[in-house]
């Protein structure tokens, strides 16, 4: 994990940590001998104190059950929706997609499922598998408006394809 001395959280849209440093704790975890899902918890720890975040949650898209399902989250209180049809939602919209989504006022985005009164901003990074399909996604939430400004983005996205193996076949064993 990324040491908290180093990641104080930073005005809306400001890099809280070198993305160096983020992208190297993050390749140490996905190498790590731990538990997936122990290795998905430091990725979600990682992730919330390298921006300062709010809330940061690990999710498995389940297309033969139609769901998407939270695996791991960091932050003050578990998720409103554990587990959702796969088309609701901004975490739909990056499936049907494959890309990034990025609101910087969830407030005024029909899609957004409300999950904690204090979310102001949100992005979901789709994790796209072997077979060019999104396998699952990261979802990142702040207090502050526009927190995820183009850099902030640029990095989620490298940090996103950092941590794609936890999501291979041989990872989900």
């Amino acid at each position: 994990m990324v040491e908290s001395s180093s990641c104080e959280p930073k005005e809306a849209g400001e890099l809280s940590c070198p993305a160096r440093s983020v992208l190297e704790a993050l390749r140490t975890i996905v190498l790590n001998k731990g538990s997936r899902k122990q290795r998905l918890r430091d990725v979600a720890e990682t992730l919330r104190q390298s921006g300062g975040y709010r809330w940061v949650g690990l999710y498995d898209v389940v297309p033969a059950r139609g769901i998407v399902s939270c695996l791991v989250w960091d932050g003050p209180s578990a998720p409103q929706y554990p587990e959702f049809p796969m088309e609701k939602g901004l975490t739909g919209r990056s499936i049907r997609s494959g890309k990034t989504v990025n609101v910087g006022d969830v407030a005024s985005d029909v899609d957004y499922l409300t999950a904690l009164e204090s979310t102001k901003s949100e992005i979901i990074l789709p994790i796209i598998g072997d077979e060019g399909l999104v396998v699952g996604t990261v979802d990142v939430e702040s207090q502050f408006r526009n927190a995820f400004g183009p850099e902030v983005q640029a990095l989620l996205e490298e940090c996103a394809e950092v941590i794609r193996p936890l999501w291979d076949r041989a990872a989900r064993t």
